[in-house]
């Protein structure tokens, strides 16, 4: 078990390459880096997408008897600053989906994969 993660979401844990948003397409996901969501064991994370850096606070939820988390975000986009909310849920080992709020804005539905070896951002 990865420490100070309950057991359930060790699989949600790491980084995923988000390969499609209801809001965007993916040469917009993909802006400035390649598009990504983070879960680390300590109930934080990140993400990036766009001009888009958020970091991510969240906790282990159940969503339709699906591995997941509820997360509040803050972060930057284009150098304002920015807030809001998400969920996401394990559909297999290979999938994540789940939803992104911007506090009064945007929001978009994604769906995430593991990064493959040569797309991996900072040796992780």
């Amino acid at each position: 078990m990865t420490r100070g993660v309950p057991r359930s979401v060790v699989p949600l844990t790491g980084r995923w390459r988000i390969v499609q948003m209801s809001g965007w397409d993916r040469d917009a996901i993909d802006l400035v880096e390649p598009g990504f969501i983070e879960f680390t064991g300590n109930g934080a994370g990140q993400f990036g997408f766009i001009a888009v850096r958020g970091e991510l606070d969240w906790r282990p939820v159940e969503r339709d008897g699906r591995v997941g988390v509820e997360f509040t975000w803050e972060g930057v986009d284009e150098g304002d600053q920015v807030s809001g909310r998400g969920w996401a849920s394990l559909v297999d080992d290979a999938t994540v989906e789940g939803h992104l709020f911007f506090h009064m804005g945007d929001d978009s539905s994604f769906r995430a994969e593991p990064f493959a070896p040569a797309e991996r951002l900072d040796g992780q």
